[in-house]
C-alpha cells in the first residue's frame, strides 16, 4: 500500500504546483507584451516612421516607397474602419441581446433556463468562417439589392456579421448580470407598488448596470480583434471609408492580409507589427474599463 503523503509536504507540493502556473502564465504575459512592444515601436525608433503620421495619415501602402525611402504608413483609415465596424456591430447587437435577457430572466425564466440559453450559446461554436461564408453570400447580397450597389462588401455588412458573433456573449453576459440581481429588490418594488416593467426598468436594469455595461465592453472587444469573418465582407480596400457600403479594411483584416507578404526586418513588417502593438494596446485599454466598472460596481454595492 502507497505511503500517504503527510499533509504538511502535500500543502507544500500544492503551493509549488500552483504557484508555478500562475508563474507561468504571468511570464508568458510579460513576453508577449514585451515581444509585440519590441517589434512595434521599431518602426518609429529604428526606421525612422514619424509617430504623429503613422496615427494621423490617411494614405496607407507598404507596396512603395516615397522619396524618403519609407512606405506610406497612414494607419488613420485602418482606425477609422475598426471603431466605425465595433461601434455599429455593438449598436446593432446591444437592444436584441439586452430584449432577450430581460425575457429570459424576468418574462419567462423557465423557457430561458431551458430553451434559450442554450439555444445562444451554441453560437459559441460555430467557427467564424461559417459567419463569414453566410454574411458573404447572404448580407452582401441583400445589401446590393437594397442600396443599388455592385459590391455590396464594407462597414455595414461587416458590422452586421460582427454583431451576430458577439451576440451570445453579450446576451449570456446580461443574463447573469440581471440575475444576479437580488430577489429583494424585486419584491420590494413590487410592494411599493411599482408594475413589473416599471421594477424592471427603474431597478433591476439600473442594479444590473455596472455588469451590463462589462458585457457591453467585452463584445466590443470581442468585435474588435475579429479578422476571419469580417475580412471576407468588408472589401480589404485600405482607404479612407466614404459610406457604410464601401469597401474598406480594419487592422486585423490588414494584418492577416500582409504579414506573410513582406520580410521580416523589413520597414514593412515593422510596420505590421506596430498595428499589432495598436490593437494590442486597444484591448488593454479595454480590460482596464472592465476592470474600472467592475470596481466601481462593487463599491456602488457595498
Amino acid at each position: 500500500m502507497a505511503k500517504i503523503m503527510p499533509k504538511r509536504n502535500l500543502e507544500r507540493v500544492g503551493l509549488g504546483v500552483t504557484g508555478a502556473c500562475v508563474a507561468l502564465v504571468t511570464l508568458v504575459v510579460l513576453a508577449l507584451i514585451f515581444m509585440v512592444a519590441q517589434r512595434g515601436l521599431t518602426t518609429f525608433i529604428k526606421d525612422g516612421v514619424d509617430v504623429a503620421g503613422f496615427f494621423t495619415g490617411t494614405k496607407w501602402n507598404l507596396a512603395s516607397t516615397g522619396p524618403d525611402g519609407l512606405p506610406a504608413t497612414g494607419a488613420l483609415p485602418l482606425i477609422v474602419t475598426s471603431f466605425s465596424v465595433t461601434v455599429l456591430s455593438t449598436v446593432l447587437a446591444l437592444p436584441v441581446a439586452l430584449g432577450s435577457a430581460i425575457f429570459t430572466v424576468e418574462i419567462a425564466p423557465k423557457f430561458g433556463r431551458r430553451v434559450f440559453q442554450p439555444l445562444i450559446e451554441l453560437l459559441v461554436g460555430i467557427p467564424s468562417v461559417v459567419f463569414g461564408l453566410i454574411g458573404f453570400h447572404v448580407i452582401v447580397g441583400a445589401v446590393r439589392a437594397i442600396f443599388n450597389v455592385d459590391v455590396g462588401l464594407g462597414i455595414l455588412p461587416g458590422s452586421i456579421v460582427l454583431a451576430v458573433m458577439i451576440l451570445p456573449t453579450v446576451t449570456t453576459l446580461s443574463i447573469d448580470a440581471l440575475r444576479a440581481v437580488p430577489d429583494s429588490y424585486r419584491q420590494g418594488s413590487l410592494a411599493l407598488g411599482y408594475t413589473r416593467w416599471q421594477t424592471i426598468w427603474h431597478v433591476v436594469l439600473r442594479s444590473a448596470t455596472p455588469s451590463l455595461m462589462t458585457a457591453v465592453i467585452l463584445g466590443m472587444t470581442r468585435a474588435f480583434g475579429e479578422t476571419l469573418a469580417v475580412r471576407m465582407v468588408i472589401g480589404g480596400i485600405e482607404a479612407m471609408p466614404t459610406s457604410l457600403i464601401s469597401s474598406a479594411s480594419t487592422i486585423t483584416t490588414t494584418l492577416t492580409t500582409s504579414m506573410a507578404v513582406y520580410a521580416t526586418g523589413s520597414v514593412q513588417n515593422d510596420a505590421l507589427w506596430s498595428l499589432g502593438l495598436l490593437l494590442m494596446g486597444m484591448s488593454l485599454v479595454f480590460i482596464m474599463i472592465i476592470h474600472l466598472i467592475g470596481h466601481k460596481g462593487a463599491k456602488s454595492r457595498g
